[in-house]
């Protein structure tokens, strides 16, 4: 009886206790990667190669995401605001909610399963095969090698991704409104500057370099952490992109917080 109200209370302190060791791995993780950023010998020649893979080679799932996303907005502002608010108040929902919201959320989102699942299948594979204890064998540093490069190349790319994905929608939003919603250019544009700010465009590029950072030190991380077979990497992948996603919704409410 005793043990039956004793094993949840217990299960929770186990799931405590996993969860404080994890964020001291990670904290241990982040303190190698830091001091292997002066490594720029080692990191340097790699940048270039991880920001076409990381950012170039996104850009095709983030201009379809984001393509649809202007549209659907253009449609479903029409359908809401139809006989209660002018209509070119199109143009100020879909700018505001492309560039503010949905562009860097919905972006980073796709990112994190591409890019993270990647970083951590890669990462995790090259752990269980013993890789990266040849690269410390061979006097390399594999923070500064494997992790460094991602990471930079992520801060640096998913702020162009998410650019592009923002002015793919507000453009997807224009097509659509000038073609199905009996509306010009004119009154498009006229909403669209209404309420436009530049630094919209700063806080969706902000969120777009934390969503970078995020998912490329989290896919690193369980890649590192990666004990076993394939069956370990397929579990550490599943974790990289499930945590990204769930930070990339924390950093969003974070910066709406901090600087709106």
């Amino acid at each position: 009886m005793i043990r039956a109200w004793t094993a949840p209370v217990a299960a929770v302190g186990r799931s405590v206790q996993d969860f404080a060791a994890g964020f001291g791995r990670f904290g241990t993780f982040s303190v190698g990667v830091v001091r292997s950023v002066g490594d720029v010998a080692t990191w340097g020649g790699l940048l270039i190669q991880q920001m076409a893979r990381l950012g170039v080679d996104s850009l095709p799932i983030a201009l379809f995401i984001a393509a649809f996303t202007g549209i659907v907005l253009a449609l479903q502002a029409s359908y809401t605001f139809t006989g209660a608010v002018p209509l070119y108040f199109v143009g100020v929902l879909v700018g505001k909610t492309m560039i503010l919201e949905l562009g860097p959320v919905l972006t980073g989102l796709a990112l994190a399963g591409r890019v993270g699942a990647n970083i951590a299948a890669e990462i995790g594979t090259m752990r269980v095969t013993e890789q990266i204890d040849a690269l410390e064998t061979l006097a390399y540093d594999p923070f500064a090698y494997l992790v460094v490069p991602r990471v930079l190349a992520g801060v640096l790319m998913f702020p162009i991704v998410v650019a592009f994905a923002d002015a793919l929608g507000v453009v997807a939003g224009w097509i659509t409104a000038i073609n199905l919603l009996d509306m010009s250019t004119q009154e498009f544009v006229r909403g669209l500057r209404i309420f436009f700010d530049t630094f919209d465009v700063q806080f969706s590029l902000i969120k777009a370099a934390s969503f970078g950072l995020a998912v490329t030190s989290i896919g690193s991380f369980f890649g590192f952490a990666t004990m076993g077979g394939a069956a370990a990497v397929g579990r550490a992948t599943t974790q990289a992109v499930v945590v990204s996603a769930m930070m990339i919704l924390v950093l969003d409410a974070f910066w709406a917080v901090t600087l709106l």
